[in-house]
């Protein structure tokens, strides 16, 4: 049986959690769950790891929904939202979670191709997404969080084709914070360190080797790398009531790195 709704934590509806079927995403999703909210993931080109976070869900008390999203599609984005502000009640929170392993070369060294397709894909994913998002988040009073990037504020040698889009992510966030709070919506980001979990478990004794491994160990004050419950703790907190008066912010969820 489902839940009632936890009003003094998230306003009516659903929460979508774009990535949700990700290592980070999947945590951020059983967390809203967890804390009392229905929650609906997405899926792009694999639809299995989705459907066992909604069983997941589900199996907290939760309603779940499983919608497959490109975001490269501004169209089918507002059609998926739409839907889902239908069938559940609105949508309250929209968080952005999506992301896949890219190369690693020096400025000097990007292909300008590779370089223009992470904007259009990273950057013009996500402005599709938060674009569609502003008509239901003004409705419920919502929150908009992007996950981020510590390297914008301390930049790591060959990251370029991961920051430069996460750049333009945080100053569109920055943006809706200041051009919507007059209509109730909060957006935020979480800007990310080394996390123990999907990427960076799939990268780990490949492309990252232990050298790298231990100079990133060595270059985050707390010694250790982040997990994946860090970081759905500080999602939900800021999808919450408790960070009703918290907007166009970056948390920096890197263990000190960017100090």
């Amino acid at each position: 049986m489902t839940q009632t709704q936890t009003p003094e934590l998230f306003a009516p509806g659903i929460a979508l959690v774009v990535g949700g079927s990700g290592g980070v995403g999947r945590a951020i999703a059983l967390a809203l769950a967890e804390a009392g909210s229905d929650v609906a993931v997405t899926w792009r080109s694999n639809e299995a790891p989705a459907l066992e976070v909604a069983e997941q869900i589900r199996a907290l008390g939760r309603k779940a929904e499983v919608v497959q999203l490109d975001l490269s599609s501004y169209d089918a984005v507002m059609e998926v939202l739409a839907k889902l502000a239908a069938v559940d009640g609105g949508v309250h929170t929209v968080v952005c979670a999506a992301g896949a392993a890219i190369d690693q070369p020096y400025i000097s060294q990007t292909d300008p191709v590779a370089f223009q397709k992470v904007i259009q894909d990273d950057l013009g994913g996500f402005f599709h997404l938060a674009r569609a998002s502003i008509e239901h988040l003004r409705a419920s009073k919502g929150s908009l969080i992007a996950i981020t990037s510590a390297g914008l504020y301390r930049f790591p040698p060959g990251d370029i084709l991961s920051v430069a889009p996460k750049g333009g992510i945080e100053a569109l966030v920055r943006g809706i914070a200041r051009e919507e709070g007059r209509f109730g919506i909060r957006a935020n980001c979480v800007a990310l360190g080394v996390i123990d979990a999907g990427m960076f478990l799939n990268l780990q004794g490949e492309e990252l080797d232990q050298k790298w491994i231990d100079a990133a160990i060595q270059n985050t004050p707390l010694k250790r790398f982040g997990t994946a419950k860090e970081v759905a703790d500080a999602v939900t907190f800021l999808a919450s009531t408790h960070a009703n008066y918290i907007t166009g912010q970056t948390l920096r969820l890197d263990g000190g790195y960017s100090i």
